[in-house]
């Protein structure tokens, strides 16, 4: 029989308010992701939730580990999404501190610390399973498939809009661009939308009103943001609202999505499709759903840290809930037992629900948790989970198409074993029309 979950135990546990079990061992997790800067959105408010579900597992005795219990201790280290200070902050994490966990955003940073983790033999997860490869044993992405799920909303959307048929996409060219516009283009394909427009464009140089312009002027009655940072969502997002754009957008994340509607308006925002959820949403206290007391963590995050809920707010707290679960499985917080421990039968559950390891032909390793993942749209100024949707249906449909387009921008395992600068011009796609102007 499988043991119990970490949801299912601090379930029970929170019933029994008397019950404390003391120990004076403590098992450390690293947190390497970006604090501060333009990518902070999706580190900070992790670990924020993070500090929170810690929290509550110290508080209900803490993590068993064979026959003792053992408190958790997060160890933190902003890398400012910067290459070199994630290599000083994973020497720090690992060899200083001796964590038994390394959570990262990844992308551009993991690449600097791979022979690092790999020689200390140190579980690492990241957000993003375009960093795995078949050199990445230990390396695994249990919470987020980005940018596999974005095909959901795309999906979704062609059902209820088969309206729209022209789309325009714009992203920056780093590890999270270039393979979420991959995917935005497999995804759009498949629903039979034409890319009329592609820009890619340096974070550091972006004019947001040129690139709105000239994706309008190219006309797209659907503008995706694909992976944009948070700033530069508002900053596209309140471009178009002033450009007059009356059509679809649709990005990975929408987060302080609230600000955007006091900036734009109710009516403008109305329909903006995109991949996380608020975790006040009712759709989320169902049977599917493996994440423990979403509404009440919801609840406690906005309590503590007004106006920080971000897409990551919840994961890197799913992520410590299915290792915890792995390692009161193996008794033992060696990555080998824990990792087998977690991918046993090659089945799992993430946050929303059954999942399967999967992986091997984009990334040559079967590392990253695939399931169901909701399609969220804002409806009168609140973010609601329109639907969850298959990620491995699409994949067996469409997963030749996506690898056409992952290769066509570089992003296939054996395509990143000696990668090339990402200031490299990527491939356009076969909808891409050449055009002046601001991109492609």
């Amino acid at each position: 029989m499988a043991p119990p979950s970490i949801a299912s135990r601090l379930s029970v546990a929170a019933s029994l308010p008397g019950l404390r079990i003391h120990s004076g061992r403590k098992v450390k997790v690293g947190f390497l992701a970006p604090l501060t800067g333009d990518v902070s959105a999706w580190g900070a408010p992790g670990l924020k939730g993070l500090e929170i579900r810690a929290g509550r597992i110290n508080q209900q005795g803490g993590l068993r580990v064979g026959p003792e219990r053992a408190m958790i201790e997060l160890v933190p280290f902003d890398c400012q999404y910067d290459p070199g200070r994630a290599l000083i902050g994973a020497r720090q994490l690992l060899e200083e501190e001796g964590v038994s966990l390394l959570m990262m955003l990844g992308g551009d940073t993991f690449p600097p610390v791979q022979d690092l983790v790999t020689r200390a033999r140190v579980l690492t997860t990241t957000l993003l399973p375009s960093d795995l490869s078949p050199d990445t044993e230990l390396l695994i992405a249990p919470s987020e498939v980005h940018p596999i799920y974005n095909v959901t909303g795309v999906e979704w959307l062609r059902r209820e809009r088969p309206d729209l048929g022209r789309a325009a996409i714009c992203g920056q060219r780093d590890a999270l661009g270039l393979p979420s516009i991959a995917t935005y283009r497999a995804a759009f394909e498949a629903a039979g939308v034409e890319v009329v427009k592609e820009i890619f464009y340096q974070a550091d140089m972006a004019d947001p009103a040129a690139i709105v312009q000239s994706m309008i002027a190219a006309g797209a009655d659907i503008l995706c943001w694909s992976t944009s940072y948070e700033p530069f969502v508002h900053a596209l997002t309140e471009e178009a609202y002033r450009q007059g754009f009356a059509g679809q957008l649709i990005s990975c994340t929408a987060d302080n999505y609230r600000r955007l509607v006091e900036r734009t308006s109710i009516r403008f925002m109305e329909g903006f499709v995109f991949q996380f959820p608020d975790f006040d949403d009712p759709m989320l206290n169902g049977q599917r759903i493996n994440f423990h007391d979403p509404n009440g963590f919801y609840d406690a995050f906005v309590a503590r840290h007004p106006g920080a809920w971000t897409a990551v707010s919840w994961e890197y707290a799913s992520v410590l809930d299915l290792w915890s679960q792995a390692v009161e499985a193996a008794g033992s917080t060696e990555a080998i037992s824990v990792m087998a421990a977690m991918k046993a039968g090659g089945r799992g559950r993430h946050a929303f629900g059954e999942a399967r390891w999967w992986g091997r032909e984009l990334f040559g390793i079967d590392n990253a948790l695939v399931g169901d993942w909701p399609v969220v749209v804002i409806r009168e100024g609140r973010a609601r989970i329109a639907e969850f949707r298959s990620i491995p249906d699409w994949l067996a449909r469409h997963g030749e198409l996506l690898k056409r387009h992952m290769r066509a921008l570089g992003q296939l395992w054996e395509q990143r074993v000696a990668p090339r600068s990402p200031l490299e011009e990527p491939v356009p796609g076969p909808y891409v029309r050449r055009q002046s102007g601001t991109g492609r």
